[in-house]
């Protein structure tokens, strides 16, 4: 039986006992205390508070010189469970604390042997400061530090040593969701305060652990990348539809939302910026110049001869070099290798329009069943008319009288030639009306036509401009995705 053998060891080793006794044989030396951490548990990483949630168990242990028996003297006695309250504890706390109450531990037994050793476990919940380092966010690592140390006794009077050069226990670590455990190496420094000339010891554990970006990579980068890719595509609708530039907005205002996503994360400093912030405002930049090409590409789409008239330039870069380059041709220039000049281009067009001005011509003709130069021919019949009329001294538009072989007057001749004059000269001015009124339609279908150029040099030079900015977004697109994942220090922790 133990019973009375550890209340007699507990009267025989705390009657007399003094708690705030520094238990050491020579007060001149530190006592040992050997200090180390068990981490359980990554319970939070708040980047907006920078700080740091752990679960962890602390170990101390040293030897208390007040607290040694003979365990035979006491029925085989070889350990006690004292409260931490009722012998001396050394008061180390961790200084980096943000806790209400400072020190998180719950204040369990002292496990005391009978040579004199004492092992001190007091769990908690650790809520410590850590700054965040967010440059590279989601694709981060993030070092935060646990420094503990005596609050009251400097280095000469307790000295902190690790239980292990490997740093805190991990062994028994439940992994987290979001963050995966680097490692917890540890150190011992000495370091002077400005209160007191002593230097005093801590032990400092550095808690090492790596974002996992799997879901940062499906719920945030994937959507942006496909948002993007939707801002380049709207360079193919046709301006008919009248969606492009709603479509671009759209992609803006839902960018705009997943930034704010991401900003409520982060903290509030301007120390750095994150990584998927730079890449969300590379992305957003983009597709707020697509927005500005896209007015640009419908203001030259729906221009016209009434309101603008195009520069040599915009004609020589959007309608012959570009085209070229990008190896765009319309229907009608698909023979064509190289970029005319524009003035030869006009002249090629004038030559078309005299073209179709000369067959409209020949369709009166055809229709009438007549020459192409009926009114040529048709005043040299009058002046001839004219002139024979007036050699035979008769005036012109009279019957003449001429003597027949038989010696009777003829006068069917003259009136048949009359007659036909008349009709020559009605004929003329009816010719001559319809030759007006051809004029004044063929000039009416040459203005049409010449119009309908001008527009269509407009909306092919914006079909150009569309697909200058199709080619130019894209490759932007691509290329700021691929820097962004490789300067990342790492891609994808599952």
């Amino acid at each position: 039986m133990q019973g009375p053998y550890e209340k007699k060891l507990l009267h025989h080793l705390l009657d007399k006992y003094n708690v705030l006794e520094r238990p050491v044989s020579n007060e001149s030396d530190p006592i040992q205390i050997s200090f180390g951490i068990t981490l359980m548990q990554i319970i939070d990483v708040d980047e907006k508070n920078q700080l740091l949630i752990t679960n962890m168990w602390l170990k101390m242990d040293w030897n208390d010189y007040n607290l040694r028996w003979n365990s035979s003297e006491f029925g085989g006695v070889k350990d006690l469970r004292i409260p931490p309250t009722r012998i001396w504890k050394p008061d180390v706390l961790m200084y980096n604390s943000a806790d209400e109450e400072f020190d998180s531990t719950y204040q369990t037994n002292v496990v005391v042997r009978n040579n004199g050793s004492c092992s001190y476990l007091p769990p908690g919940i650790f809520k410590s400061t850590c700054k965040i380092d967010i440059t590279w966010f989601p694709f981060d690592d993030q070092k935060c530090e646990l420094k503990f140390g005596s609050w009251t006794y400097d280095g000469f009077q307790l000295d902190l040593t690790l239980q292990s050069e490997e740093g805190g226990d991990i062994s028994n670590f439940n992994t987290n969701g979001e963050w995966d455990l680097l490692g917890v190496p540890g150190k011992r420094t000495w370091q002077y305060y400005p209160c007191c000339p002593e230097p005093y010891v801590d032990i400092t554990f550095s808690i090492e652990i790596r974002r996992r970006t799997l879901y940062y990579f499906f719920n945030l980068i994937v959507p942006c990348v496909l948002i993007a890719s939707m801002a380049v595509l709207g360079f193919t609708l046709p301006p008919e539809s009248g969606e492009k530039l709603s479509l671009g907005v759209t992609i803006l205002l839902s960018l705009t939302v997943f930034l704010n996503m991401v900003a409520e994360t982060m903290p509030a400093t301007s120390d750095a910026v994150p990584l998927l912030g730079t890449y969300f405002n590379c992305i957003m930049f983009m597709v707020a110049s697509s927005v500005v090409s896209t007015v640009l590409i419908l203001n030259y789409h729906h221009r016209n001869a009434d309101t603008h008239e195009m520069a040599p330039w915009v004609r020589t870069v959007f309608l012959h070099w570009l085209p070229w380059v990008l190896r765009m041709s319309r229907p009608t220039d698909k023979d064509d290798q190289k970029p005319t000049a524009g003035p030869a281009a006009n002249s090629k067009h004038m030559k078309d329009i005299e073209m179709k001005e000369r067959s409209s011509r020949s369709l009166l003709a055809n229709v009438l069943d007549i020459d192409d130069d009926f009114r040529q021919h048709s005043c040299t019949l009058s002046s001839v008319g004219s002139g024979m009329a007036l050699s035979m001294g008769v005036p012109t538009g009279f019957p003449r009288v001429v003597s027949t072989p038989s010696g009777g007057l003829g006068t069917n001749q003259g009136q048949d030639e009359t007659i036909s004059l008349h009709n020559c000269f009605g004929s003329h001015r009816e010719l001559s009306g319809i030759l007006k009124e051809l004029r004044v339609i063929t000039e009416k279908i040459r203005t049409d036509e010449e119009e309908s150029r001008v527009c269509n040099d407009w909306k092919f030079a914006a079909m150009v401009v569309d697909r200058i900015c199709l080619i130019l977004f894209t490759l932007f697109t691509i290329i700021a995705t691929i820097a962004v994942l490789f300067s990342a220090p790492h891609i994808i922790v599952p």
